[in-house]
This record gives C-alpha cells, structure tokens and sequence, in this order.
C-alpha cells in the first residue's frame, strides 16, 4: 500500500480547522471543570458534612462512569427531561466540563490538603475568616502544587474529547472520519490526525513545564 502525501497536504487544512475547534472544546470543557472542581473540592474537606457527601457523591458518580455515556446523557437523556433539543457544542462543553469538574475536584482537594495546617491557623490568628484564609493563604499556594496535575488533566480532556464525535461534532477526529469518507485514505489520514494530537500534547507538556519552572523561581527568588 502506497502512501499518499498529496492527500495528507491537501487534507491538512481542513484538519487543522478541526484541531481549532478540538482546542476551543479542551479550553472551555476546563474552565468549566477548575471552577465546578475548586468549589467542590472545597466542599470535599469542609466541616460541613452534607456538603462533604455531596462533593464525594459528585466525583464517585462522575468519576465512576464513562464520559461517552455521560455525553449521551447529556445530548439524548436531557431532551426528553426539557422538551427542549441541545445544540452538539453545549452538550460536548457540558459534558466534558462536568467530567473533567470531578477529577479537577481530586487534585485541588489533595493540593489544599497538602499545605501544612499551621497556614490555617496563622491565617485565622490574624483575624481573618476561614475564607478569607483559603482565598489569600491556601489557595494560592495550593494551585502552585496542582499546576502538573491540571496539565496532564488538560492533556486527558484533550484526547478525551474526540468522544463528541458520536454526537456529529465536528471536532478534529470527527473531521477526519468525514474526509476518510470520501477519500478512502484511512492510513494517511489517521497518521495525520495523530501528529495533529500529538504536536498538541507536546506543546500543552512544555508549556506546563515552564509555568512550573516559572513558579519555583519565583519562590528561590
């Protein structure tokens, strides 16, 4: 089998206009994911114990089961609850934010709790209020911590995000089945979806490296 460049040129573009609309699903699915999980990754170590078994609840369910069917949830179920059709791109954000919410909820809950409790203590010995400590004092310590952690969760949602394909989106994996359609390239195609996927996991990996580089230089200094 011979392999076909001119198709892999030509397809490029269009791959390319994919990959735009994979990054801006992985960008907004994360946002939506380090709000959902800060807050519940506070309610996970609160004192408040309804609180606490609503966070775990959250996570465990949305840990526990597949994105793929959370998708279908989302897309298919919640039609019927509403009366009302979803639009592909709010179902492909809600899902994966909601997903990614759940493991984002895990990694700042262990980055709060790795700060040393005296933090805590001087914070309120200075007057200030619980939360007034987490959001000047532990918080930003804690997100120095996290920043590996919420770049390999980038990374996962990135990938991950080829599963709105099955909902019609037309993200870069869902672009390439389309030209495959058309083309029969299936090898060319695929090995250039895979270095598209690829030069962007490498490059959100460095650019994460650097932040945490940038951070630790600025606690030396």
């Amino acid at each position: 089998m011979n392999f076909n460049f001119d198709l892999v040129v030509n397809s490029f573009p269009l791959l390319l206009l994919g990959a735009g609309v994979t990054i801006k699903i992985t960008v907004l699915s994360v946002a939506v994911g380090v709000v959902i999980g800060l807050l519940v990754g506070i309610m996970r170590i609160c004192s408040i114990l309804p609180l606490r078994w609503l966070g775990a609840i959250y996570v465990d369910f949305f840990r526990g089961t597949p994105l793929l069917v959370q998708i279908f949830l989302v897309y298919f179920a919640l039609p019927v609850i509403t009366g009302q059709r979803v639009d592909p791109f709010f179902a492909a954000i809600a899902s994966c934010g909601i997903n990614s919410g759940a493991y984002v909820a895990e990694i700042f809950r262990a980055g709060i709790q790795s700060i040393d409790e005296g933090q805590m203590e001087a914070g309120r010995s200075l007057g200030m209020t619980w939360v007034q400590t987490m959001r000047y004092i532990i918080i930003p310590q804690a997100f120095k911590r996290v920043i590996p952690p919420l770049g390999n969760e980038f990374i996962a949602l990135l990938k991950d995000s080829s599963l709105v394909s099955v909902i019609g989106f037309e993200e870069l994996t869902r672009r390439g089945q389309l030209i495959i359609a058309k083309t029969y390239g299936s090898l060319e195609i695929w090995f250039s979806v895979a270095v598209i996927y690829l030069a962007m996991t490498l490059t959100i990996s460095r650019f994460v490296a650097y932040l945490e580089w940038r951070y630790k230089t600025d606690d030396r200094n």
